[in-house]
């Protein structure tokens, strides 16, 4: 698997000027690069722009390719690109077995074998017996555990991440980025992730890309 930027350009379409000078980045399976510059610049609208949920009030050039595959003009839901954020974006209204379920593809039929996916993804995330769970009772990293699940359950070919160990406590952060980077890179998963972390930086041990 592999992800590539070349020459990606995003400009406000009320100005057309550039947020950053164009972009190229490669990504093999199971790196991690890092994405880093000041606030404002721009990195959530570039990930927003691969993942294929930036809005109309942008205009976005150069492409985007997945295995080979240009996703430009792609929905997200076609893009086959997984996103974690800095908040885990749980769903209140469903147990954490149920959000983990809302992350399975459609292929996967049958209520035994969803279960059965739901229970190793939590099992693999050190939460077995966490199915009935509220979220709401849930800490930030077991939080943060189940959102990476619930997006490695949806079988993406990229994942995307945006700051999401900043609103971790310190002694966790450790953790969770190991849980985090040991996940895709056993599954080979190319990854781009913004942060203003250079600690996040040093952890994922790829290249780091500044704007």
């Amino acid at each position: 698997m592999s992800l590539e930027l070349v020459d990606l350009r995003i400009a406000p379409r009320d100005t057309s000027r550039p947020l950053f000078r164009p972009l190229s980045v490669s990504v093999t399976g199971g790196e991690v690069v890092t994405i880093m510059g000041p606030s404002g610049i721009g990195k959530s609208t570039l990930l927003d722009a691969i993942g294929g949920h930036i809005g109309p009030g942008f205009a976005v050039s150069g492409r985007v390719r997945l295995d080979g595959r240009d996703l430009v003009g792609l929905p997200a839901e076609r893009r086959r690109i997984g996103v974690l954020f800095q908040d885990a974006m749980l769903f209140p209204h469903l147990s954490v077995g149920q959000n983990l379920a809302f992350g399975l593809p459609p292929g996967l039929r049958g209520r035994t074998a969803r279960r059965a996916a739901v229970e190793a993804a939590l099992h693999q995330a050190g939460l077995a017996g966490f199915n009935d769970r509220d979220p709401a009772t849930l800490s930030g990293g077991e939080r943060t555990r189940v959102a990476l699940m619930r997006s490695l359950l949806a079988d993406p070919r990229a994942l995307l991440l945006d700051e999401p160990f900043s609103k971790l406590d310190a002694d966790l952060r450790d953790d969770i980025r190991g849980f985090v980077f040991d996940h895709v890179r056993r599954r080979k998963i190319p990854v781009l992730m913004v942060t203003h972390d250079a600690e996040d930086a040093a952890a994922a041990g790829g290249p780091v890309v500044r704007l």
